[in-house]
Order: structure tokens, then sequence, then C-alpha cells
């Protein structure tokens, strides 16, 4: 066999997990079948594997009612952060004003302050209901991003304010990977904060309504935190 050809294969079987790669690179080397025989049924273990995940509901969930629509909420709020930036440092007529008549310095910093934990609690619920289709909810938050990019025609703002969201969201995700899970206090804690800065946003005019869809993963942390280890759905996905 040509080193090519056992590379393809081993490179299909690093779409296992560790312990099945293994078991079916060793079943492989031990038929003895050439290449594209082993390449194809590897392929055709993973392709069962995946099409077995969607059978149950947290992949789903995490996708679709998760990833997509927060991401599109994210993508406006970012957005907002950066108009309102611009008008802050830029030469206008109203400096210390924005359209809702507040402070631009308060109306902004409590949109940081929001979209930095809203993205860290989404991209971490995302993570945490379903890790194994991960790689379905990072194209379900893509796909939105390109399509608004691509229509992204504000010249006095780079189309990069609309990523905004990302690093956060990512460092979120990260978090969700760990074994070692929020505490329950700390959780509540996170709640509390975030319903008193989202009442307050909303008083001064800074919040959307579609925006209070994003409290929903702040309350799946909290369940997340109390429930007893293996009976919360999400944390075997």
């Amino acid at each position: 066999m040509t080193v090519p050809a056992r590379s393809l294969v081993e490179l299909a079987a690093r779409l296992l997990g560790p312990n099945d790669r293994e078991a079916v690179l060793g079943d492989w080397a031990q038929a003895g079948q050439g290449p594209w025989r082993g390449l194809v049924e590897i392929l055709g273990l993973v392709i069962r594997r995946e099409t077995a995940l969607w059978n149950n509901w947290r992949p789903w969930l995490a996708a679709f009612g998760m990833a997509w629509p927060c991401t599109l909420l994210l993508l406006g709020v970012s957005f907002s952060i950066g108009r309102t930036y611009q008008r802050l440092a830029g030469p206008t007529a109203c400096v210390n004003c924005s359209p809702t008549g507040q402070p631009d310095s308060l109306f902004l910093s409590c949109h940081v302050v929001l979209l930095i934990v809203w993205s860290w609690i989404v991209g971490f619920v995302v993570g945490s209901i379903s890790r194994r289709t991960l790689w379905v909810s990072g194209i379900s938050c893509l796909l939105p991003c390109v399509y608004c990019l691509s229509r992204f025609h504000e010249t006095s703002l780079s189309r990069l304010c609309l990523l905004l969201f990302l690093p956060p969201a990512i460092l979120g995700v990260r978090r969700s990977l760990r074994i070692t899970p929020i505490k329950p206090h700390a959780a509540l804690a996170l709640a509390a904060a975030m319903t008193v800065s989202m009442f307050l946003a909303w008083r001064i005019g800074a919040l959307w309504v579609l925006t209070w869809a994003l409290m929903a993963p702040v309350g799946y942390v909290v369940l997340l935190a109390w429930r007893p280890a293996g009976q919360v759905a999400g944390r075997s996905a």
C-alpha cells in the first residue's frame, strides 16, 4: 500500500473518536483490505454515527433553536454597538445623546456588557446541549454571519463590527467542553445580574423586545448548574 493511500484512510478515521479510530484502523489492518475499501467503510461508519445523533432533540435545539436565532440577535446588537460608538466618537451635532435621548456612553456600556455576557452564555449553552454535533451548530452560526456581511453596505462602519459577539461566544463554547461544571450560586448570581441589567437597559430604551429571548439560555445555565450530573440533557450529548 502506498503511503498517500494509507494517509487518506487515517485522515478519514480522524472523524471518529479516539477509541473507535484505533479499533477501526486495527480491524482494517488485520483484514488486509485495500485503501479504497477501507475508506468507503470508514466514511460509511462516520455517516451512520452522525445520522444516529440526529434522532435526538438536542442537536436540533442546539443548531436551529439556539445557534441560528441567537446569532441573528447578536449580529443586531453588535451592529448597534458599532453604530453607537461611531456616534460617540465622531463629530456629530449631538455627541452626548443617542436616539433614545439617553447619554451615548450609558447606552454603549449597557450594550457592551450585555453583548459579552449574552454571547458567552449562548456559546456555553450550544456547546453543552450537543457537543458531538457542535460543527453543525457552528455552520448555523456562520451562515447568518456570511449573509449579513455580504449585505452590509454601510461605508462608514467596518464589517467586522457585526462580529463583535464571536470572541465571547467562542470562549463560552470552550468553557462548555470542560468537565468542571458551573457552581449553582455563580449561575444564580449571573442570572440575577443579567435580569437586572436587561431591565435597566429596557428602561433607558437600549433593548429590543426580541432580545428578551436571550434570557432562555441564561435559564438553561441555572438549570444545568442545579440539576445533578447526568440529569441535564445536554451534558451527555
